[in-house]
């Protein structure tokens, strides 16, 4: 669940990766919907240079009116079994562009006035390079996350009916109110810390954390990572995003939502064009599942807060 500004409110209590990476897809969704947006609209997205994480991953969202004004949006992220590329299961070992991965949905149109676009995604589906080897399971389970948002949507209208649209707006501030004060009394006893880590595959990955405790915030500052990688470990910001969010979150020992309010007090920057905001058309599909892994570690060292298990994400990956 997420506010009309593409702020997380409330999410599922797993898959960090997903998680924390959705709001970024919500936000691209509204920039470039911006004034078209309108009732029956459900848009689908995987593109890991606009709030995307790897093409397997397929976030669906769908807008909430009330008389005519956004209220909230509500999306589900699922990774689909298959999604085209080079080998079946859409996670080729060796990819070096993204189109090597599958099939891109960039800012689609899924469903305009209520109507799923059947002919128009099975088309894009069908027209990759390497195009999806299961358009048909493809559109069911894109169904599936239109009827999840769909039940989402009514869990929320009869929340609405029930207190009412300011009371449900208010508590939506609150929870994030919450989370970034709970970050904050956090960050406000941290010390300044730097790691440098270094993948198997002889990447970096730098990070700097600078402390501001009168302010109660945070810099976190991915300078000195390694540039863009020619393989597939490229990490999409969002991915580095959804890391900072988890990390921080492990340390309240309060127990309070995700959510976007955590970000707030931290101020995270990452050098474009390195490995962590890889440029179109870098391979990101290792990024999501191992990167992801790497720059947890790599916060976690810079913290001085625990050491890491395995640092992989440990995938077992089946095609057709």
């Amino acid at each position: 669940l997420f506010d009309a500004d593409g702020n997380l409110i409330a999410n599922a209590p797993h898959i960090p990766v997903h998680l924390g990476s959705m709001g970024e897809s919500i936000k691209e969704v509204l920039r470039r919907n911006e004034g078209t947006l309108r009732p029956g609209d459900v848009y689908a997205i995987n593109d890991p240079y606009h709030g995307g994480t790897h093409l397997p991953d397929i976030t669906v969202v769908t807008p909430v009116f009330d008389e005519g004004t956004l209220r909230f949006l509500v999306a589900s992220r699922g990774h689909h079994a298959e999604i085209g590329g080079t080998t079946p299961g859409s996670m080729p070992a060796f990819s070096r562009t993204v189109h090597e991965e599958g099939v891109l949905f960039d800012n689609w149109l899924l469903v305009r006035d209520g109507q799923l676009r059947e002919a128009e995604t099975r088309e894009l589906l069908a027209s990759a390079p390497y195009p999806s080897r299961s358009p048909d399971t493809n559109l069911a389970d894109l169904r599936a996350q239109i009827a999840a948002n769909e039940k989402g949507i009514a869990e929320l209208r009869r929340m609405v009916g029930q207190f009412g649209t300011d009371v449900v707006t208010a508590y939506m501030g609150h929870v994030q109110d919450n989370a970034e004060e709970s970050v904050r009394r956090i960050v406000a006893g941290l010390q300044d810390g730097s790691f440098r880590y270094e993948t198997d595959g002889g990447a970096e990955i730098r990070v700097t954390l600078t402390v501001d405790r009168e302010a109660r915030g945070a810099v976190i500052d991915f300078t000195g990572t390694s540039p863009q990688q020619p393989g597939n470990t490229n990490a999409p910001r969002s991915v580095v995003m959804a890391a900072v969010l988890y990390v921080f979150r492990t340390l309240v020992g309060e127990d309070i939502p995700l959510n976007s309010g955590c970000l707030k007090p931290l101020d995270v920057r990452i050098p474009p064009g390195s490995m962590l905001d890889p440029a179109y058309p870098a391979a990101t599909v290792a990024g999501n599942v191992e990167t992801s892994q790497a720059v947890t570690g790599a916060l976690y060292g810079a913290l001085g807060g625990q050491a890491e298990g395995s640092g992989t994400m440990n995938n077992l990956t089946f095609g057709n």
